[in-house]
């Protein structure tokens, strides 16, 4: 059984060598949990310029769903490469491009007739598909969640609501836009519990907001995420969706759901908005579609994408490599990898549940699929989030060979490639015990 290989201190002096050279030339806004530098990738495994070896539970940020450099995605984009490599989108036509929004449409819930717009990054879909309701419905608002991430660009950053530090000195921003408490039960804003609550955050849109600052009618689309993915991996109760979806329906709203980091088979099913029943009226979908090329999805009801021509577009949006990429990509994940994700998700949340009842520190343990996560609290009765033991373990675990990512206030995320085997989710759960074993005595 392959496991990490540690040869030197971290970073290494060639990964610091090239930490130094970033540290003089990259924007000091991105967010680095610590100082990994990736030389190559294979599978789930990857490793860094000094020859260290670490076993990767972050896939990217749920990006290589298919693991790093799957050799039918490599082979599909060199393939394409040979052929042509660019021919904008917006103004003319490629084979690629149509085949990958056929597989979207005839992979995506429900049988309405579907069309697609092809761009380039999870950010940009949003700000298509927020576009496109306001141009759809005649309405201008929008409702959407606290603790959402959507995005940087400033549609999708007035969506956002996870971090005060993403809005911090961007503003003004997008007008019309109201943020509701999303369904975080181990949180509840109201201070109940499920299912006694009945739901209340869904009743509280209705009986506050739509009657004191949200006139229903001029709202466009209500943008919420399957399962909140930054906000801390967040599954809301199993009728949440259906619930939302009703009030929609009821005041003539659309519903869009974002499937950025939960769509490709991560949870298990190719969306994770199947596991709750429901059909959404536009879906955005990104970092899992194409195994880490640039390539993002809106998918909406035929009859809802009724915009001009000329009134959006995209110069590399449905780019032919990525779009061959994307095809490779779903292709596998239809063919298994979505199932596997399923099977290798009970085994980790098993162990993580397991690992939750041998140490005090973790408050929750909570996700579908391969999209599980662990909540750090200092205390399990005052819920007090702790971020500092969140970040330590980070940092260990990291030391120890195997990457892991923060979300939410003190979670620790666990989103390894679909590829993962039963084995390594036992190495990686026996680093993850092991590490906490140290830090807490």
């Amino acid at each position: 059984m392959r496991r990490p290989e540690i040869k030197t201190n971290l970073p290494g002096p060639k990964a610091a060598a090239i930490i130094e050279r970033d540290n003089q030339i990259i924007s000091h806004s991105l967010p680095r949990e610590y100082p990994l530098v990736i030389a190559k990738g294979k599978g789930v495994w990857v490793d860094d310029p000094d020859g260290n070896s670490f076993l990767d539970f972050t896939s990217g940020i749920a990006v290589c769903n298919t693991g790093h450099c799957h050799p039918e995605v490599v082979e599909a984009a060199k393939s394409q490469l040979d052929k042509l490599i660019h021919t904008c989108g917006a103004d003319f036509y490629h084979s690629p491009m149509v085949e990958i929004a056929e597989e979207l449409a005839s992979i995506a819930p429900g049988s309405d007739k579907k069309r697609i717009f092809l761009g380039n990054s999870g950010a940009e879909v949003v700000e298509a598909g927020f576009k496109l309701a306001r141009w759809h419905s005649g309405r201008q608002k929008a409702l959407a969640f606290f603790g959402a991430f959507h995005g940087r660009t400033m549609g999708a950053l007035t969506l956002t609501a996870s971090k005060a530090i993403h809005k911090k000195k961007f503003g003004p921003l997008v007008p019309g836009v109201t943020h509701t408490p999303y369904a975080h039960c181990y949180r509840c804003a109201f201070n109940l519990s499920y299912p006694k609550c009945d739901l209340a955050c869904v009743s509280y849109i209705e009986d506050q907001l739509f009657k004191t600052v949200l006139p229903p009618e001029e709202v466009a689309v209500i943008v919420v995420e399957a399962i909140q993915g930054e906000g801390g991996y967040i599954v809301p109760p199993p009728e949440y969706h259906q619930r939302l979806k009703a009030l929609a329906e009821k005041y003539g709203i659309l519903y869009m759901v974002d499937e950025i980091q939960t769509g490709m088979g991560r949870t298990g099913k190719m969306f994770a908005i199947e596991h709750f029943e429901v059909v959404p009226d536009l879906i955005t979908s990104a970092k899992g579609i194409a195994s880490g090329m640039p390539l993002s999805a809106l998918i909406a009801k035929d009859e809802i994408m009724d915009w001009d021509e000329g009134s959006h577009g995209s110069t590399y949006g449905g780019n032919p490599v990525c779009c061959a990429a994307g095809l490779a990509s779903i292709k596998l994940v239809k063919n298994g990898l979505a199932a596997n994700a399923a099977v290798q998700g009970e085994i980790l949340r098993k162990g993580l549940d397991e690992i939750k009842e041998q140490f005090e520190c973790i408050g929750d343990v909570r996700g579908l699929g391969l999209m599980q996560a662990a909540e750090f609290v200092t205390d399990r009765h005052t819920k007090t989030p702790d971020k500092k033991t969140r970040n330590l373990m980070l940092r260990k675990c990291f030391e120890h060979g195997l990457l892991l990512l923060s979300c939410g206030d003190s979670t620790i995320r666990f989103c390894p490639p679909l590829i993962t085997t039963t084995e390594q989710i036992e190495v990686g759960l026996e680093i993850f015990a092991d590490v906490l074993k140290q830090i807490t005595g």
